[in-house]
């Protein structure tokens, strides 16, 4: 599948990195001291001082994504193995029997594919509340956007449903070790406590999600002019030559093919879940995959590695993106401008009422994850400063949790400054811009739930 990047979504992340190249020359440069404890880098709370400024030039402008590039080497990496696996998994012609025999079978019996967003959304939904599905999410989008094209939906949707999917969850975070679990820790909470009302919270949100993408769905099935992705649909369709009438029954090759996927995705659950995998285990199992899936469908060594190639070349232009929005981290943080922002924000914050103390919470760890995409290292950075902060102004300390769950999780999939966002977005050919444009009603909806969600707790002390 040949990946066509929007020009523009790469000068308008680089605009961004100069803003805040530019931001370094007003901004005053501060820190906060920081220990180690438990083996994690903490922020020591009221330690913060203003040191002499560190403002960023055209120089560190123009390295800046080489330098962001080395810093998210990993999920690049991650991203052309991926790319290369699935290319050779594409050339067995497995991929795309599946998903020619799977639309035949909702073609053939429509009344199932009323479950189709509900059961698949949940499924993501659940994945990113229990074990912080993120990344694992952008092999599925390549599964996905055939298969909602075959169903007559658009590129969007077959985005949408795996990567808002696990971001519904994500937000809505259960027993999420990165996200709940080691923010309580910080802020010495038992672990996973205040778990009722984050499971009503995981409900709300994946409802949310599943309800607006069937509007959607139901919208471009009627209409599929609507789409803002149609032209570009029209062209890779036809290069994909889905045939959605052909109910040919998949071949013995072809099974076993997707019996190596699927295997590989029980072995990814697992490790993830028993064994703590990341991006290098799970690259590690993606490069298997594609090699043994290869040779399963036929492939010659030859071939593999051609797929593997061509695959990888497919993600230069994502690997671009993801280098250069790294670059605002490398640049906020040599310009030493994080810390300076996180505390003037938790010094307006101390002043409010514990309700609306509560809410400015939610907006300041939105702000701080336009810098900082890891969930860990934002709550690394936050809740030492956060967990007192909320002994002082009347808040919880699991609301001060909550607060940072919802600017980590409901926040993340509309940022132009995410590497797993941009990822996502460049691997589906989605331009940021147009992305941008489709999910800013369902983006201004979470902002309002967020709020809302965050006033209950202060009436039930909720602990």
């Amino acid at each position: 599948m040949k990946i066509k990047l929007n020009f523009n979504t790469l000068v308008m992340v680089f605009v961004v990195v100069s803003v805040v190249a530019i931001l370094t020359w007003v901004v005053p440069g501060g820190e906060y001291q920081r220990e180690v404890k438990n083996g994690r880098t903490l922020v020591v709370p009221n330690s913060f001082h203003y040191i002499a400024s560190q403002p960023q030039g055209i120089g560190a402008l123009l390295m800046s994504p080489l330098r962001g590039f080395t810093q998210a080497a990993m999920i690049i990496g991650f991203l052309f193995i991926i790319g290369g696996a699935f290319s050779a998994l594409q050339k067995t012609g497995a991929i795309m029997a599946a998903v020619q025999r799977v639309a035949y079978i909702f073609t053939e019996k429509p009344y199932l594919q009323k479950y189709f967003i509900p059961v698949t959304v949940t499924i993501f939904s659940i994945a990113g509340s229990i074990f912080g599905s993120s990344e694992e999410t952008i092999p599925f989008i390549l599964i996905f956007i055939p298969l909602c094209y075959s169903l007559g939906y658009d590129s969007i949707l077959g985005t949408a449903i795996p990567f808002l999917g696990a971001a519904a969850g994500f937000a809505g975070s259960t027993l999420n070790p990165f996200t709940v679990g080691i923010a309580q820790s910080i802020a010495e909470l038992p672990l996973y406590s205040g778990l009722g009302y984050r499971i009503f919270i995981w409900v709300l949100s994946t409802l949310a999600v599943i309800v607006f993408l069937i509007a959607y769905a139901k919208k471009i099935k009627k209409n599929p002019t609507k789409s803002l992705m149609y032209a570009f649909d029209q062209k890779r369709k036809e290069q994909m030559q889905l045939d959605t009438r052909s109910g040919e029954r998949l071949s013995k090759q072809h099974k076993f093919v997707l019996l190596s996927f699927f295997i590989a995705m029980i072995v990814l659950i697992v490790g993830i879940l028993e064994f703590k995998w990341y991006i290098t285990e799970l690259g590690a199992l993606f490069l298997a995959l594609g090699i043994v899936a290869g040779y399963l469908g036929k492939l010659s060594t030859q071939e593999i590695t051609d797929a593997f190639k061509d695959g990888a070349k497919d993600m230069v232009g994502v690997a671009l993106i993801i280098g250069c929005a790294r670059g605002i981290l490398v640049i906020a943080s040599d310009g030493k401008i994080i810390d300076t922002f996180l505390y003037s924000l938790s010094g307006v914050i101390q002043n409010l009422h514990p309700v609306l103390a509560s809410q400015a919470m939610f907006l300041m760890q939105a702000t701080i994850n336009f810098f900082v995409h890891s969930a860990s290292g934002q709550a690394m950075l936050t809740m030492p400063v956060m967990a007192p902060l909320a002994d002082v102004i009347g808040v919880s300390r699991q609301t001060a949790v909550l607060a940072f769950q919802f600017g980590e999780g409901w926040i993340n999939p509309i940022l132009p400054t995410s590497g797993v966002t941009m990822g996502v977005l460049g691997l589906a050919g989605i331009s940021w811009d147009k992305w941008f444009k489709w999910m800013l009603p369902l983006q201004i909806f979470f902002l309002i739930l967020a709020l809302l969600l965050l006033i209950p707790p202060y009436f039930f002390n909720y602990q």
